[in-house]
């Protein structure tokens, strides 16, 4: 009996098994397909653009259909706090590509796979014949800086328009969370944006008088060596952030950085998407704010509240497939395809 019932339990695992790598291997094929049609509709391309002499990373995303003197519609992605181009820039780089536009995600400087400036730890040397030096220095990474990143996507939408296949009179921008901001100022600034949408975005909206006096005086300190001019660690004035471990707030960095003040300069047209459960921030300091600026001076601009979900939901399930759905009928209608 005992020797009945092991062989039984032998059969029973060697079953399980065998249905278990059935599973696998029919997951393996829908895995081949699905990345076959990906395969089918664009292709990746790993890019280098300049930034001020820095060498930031992008993936440019090729339709597959592309002529080679075939002119296309194109939408750079800036991603938001901790975004890089492999994650919500791969998200929605793929989502876009499908349907017929290139796109170039990328990382801003310091973030991702990007190089970064550096803070030198010593006095810096005098150049050698070749004008090159040899420093010690720390890697200034991870750190919300508006000047350096609305720079950062001006000189990647400069990159795009030197592309062979990129329209450069169809440029237009997506910016997500604090991306959303940044793109926000960037389209009041740069007339080569034709157009923009900015999703959940953090605008700056709703800031106390506190937390400007406090960047004001974070500044003079930093300024003067008084404390540390990159934060670096918690308790420490800017530091950590904490639903963002890789993070660095620099309060200072924002001082005369005002996106939603900019909104009233746009011409481009502008599709605002928030999330109805929001939970970072007001949507009626930030996103509304800016829809109402953009709709005073005539610019054709949406505001749309995406039902159900908060800040997050955008990147996943519903909230994904609706926000997607708005971005690109928005660049299709103002970009063509």
């Amino acid at each position: 009996v005992l020797f009945r019932s092991r062989l039984l339990a032998t059969s029973h695992a060697q079953s399980c098994l065998s249905s278990s790598m059935r599973l696998l291997f029919i997951l393996f094929i829908l895995s081949c397909h699905l990345t076959a049609q990906e395969a089918a509709n664009f292709t990746i391309k790993p890019v280098t653009i300049w930034s001020d002499g820095t060498r930031m990373a992008g993936d440019l995303y090729l339709p597959n259909d592309l002529k080679p003197d075939e002119k296309r519609a194109t939408i750079l992605f800036c991603a938001g706090t901790g975004g890089v181009k492999k994650g919500n820039g791969g998200l929605y780089g793929r989502r876009f590509a499908k349907e017929g536009f290139i796109v170039l995600a990328f990382d801003y400087r310091g973030w991702g796979e990007s190089d970064c400036k550096l803070m030198m730890t010593e006095p810096m040397p005098k150049p050698d014949d070749n004008g090159e030096i040899t420093v010690k220095a720390r890697p200034i990474r991870w750190q919300m800086d508006f000047a350096d990143q609305t720079h950062d996507i001006r000189c990647a939408i400069s990159f795009l328009s030197g592309e062979p296949n990129v329209d450069p009179a169809r440029i237009g921008l997506f910016g997500t969370s604090y991306g959303g901001g940044l793109v926000t100022w960037v389209a009041a600034n740069d007339p080569r944006v034709k157009c923009v949408v900015s999703q959940v975005p953090g605008l700056g909206g709703g800031r106390p008088p506190a937390a400007l006096k406090h960047a004001a005086d974070l500044a003079i300190k930093q300024a003067r060596g008084e404390t540390e001019p990159v934060p670096v660690e918690t308790g420490k004035l800017g530091g950590k952030m904490a639903s963002y471990a890789q993070m660095r707030a620099n309060p200072a960095k924002g001082i005369g950085y005002n996106a939603i003040e900019a909104a009233s300069k746009i011409t481009a047209p502008m599709l605002i998407t928030v999330a109805e459960k929001e939970e970072l921030m007001s949507n009626d300091e930030n996103g509304k704010k800016v829809f109402e600026l953009v709709q005073k001076t005539g610019t054709p601009c949406e505001y749309h509240v995406l039902p159900g979900i908060g800040h997050y939901g955008v990147y996943k399930g519903p909230g994904f497939a609706e926000a997607s759905r708005l971005a690109v009928d928005w660049f299709r209608r103002h970009l063509g395809s």
